[in-house]
């Protein structure tokens, strides 16, 4: 009996063991499979590569010096203060706060545009001292308003520095009482 005693704990202590070993198997072959999908592969797609060619080619096709071309990391500066004013409505005045942040690619352009912070929130009160609180109210009055403000801005920009060096007018913050 002891025999078979000293047997069956032997067996029990082998299938422990291939319970163990088919565990960390699948483990490592679980964390690899992870981060063989969370990674990716290093190869650009082709899709953004004949997006960005048809981009280059369209803006020296057109001529314009001042185009913008869509390469390199997108860098954000953030206006210092949010943009406070009243904005008219058809039944009441309505109080708009506005944070803006602007995007720009390459560290040059972020230079010039906080070099001229003051000259770029003056355009954007100009824009936004036009805006009416029953359009604002709006999704389309929002994107409109957003439109406006970029090309305000990209058109201070090319008078200051001779190119519209923002690419993008975001509103990161946007309140109406």
């Amino acid at each position: 009996m002891a025999e078979e005693e000293l047997q069956m704990e032997e067996g029990g202590k082998k299938g422990k063991l291939i319970i163990i070993i088919i565990a960390v198997v699948v483990l490592i072959a679980g964390g690899g499979a992870a981060y063989f999908f969370l990674m990716g592969s290093d190869e650009p797609e082709p899709v953004a590569e004949e997006a960005a060619a048809g981009t280059d080619s369209a803006s020296s096709e057109s001529g314009d010096s001042t185009a913008l071309v869509k390469t390199g990391t997108a860098l954000y500066v953030a206006m210092p203060r949010p943009f406070t004013f009243n904005a008219p409505g058809a039944t009441r005045d309505r109080y708009v706060e506005i944070k803006v942040q602007l995007m720009m690619r390459g560290s040059d352009n972020e230079e010039q545009v906080k070099m001229h912070i003051p000259l770029i929130e003056g355009s954007l009160l100009r824009t936004f001292s036009t805006a009416n609180a029953d359009d604002l109210a709006t999704e389309a009055g929002k994107t409109a308003i957003r439109a406006s403000a970029l090309k305000a801005v990209q058109s201070t920009m090319a008078d200051v520095s001779g190119n519209q060096t923002v690419e993008e007018v975001l509103f990161t913050g946007f309140v109406m009482q």
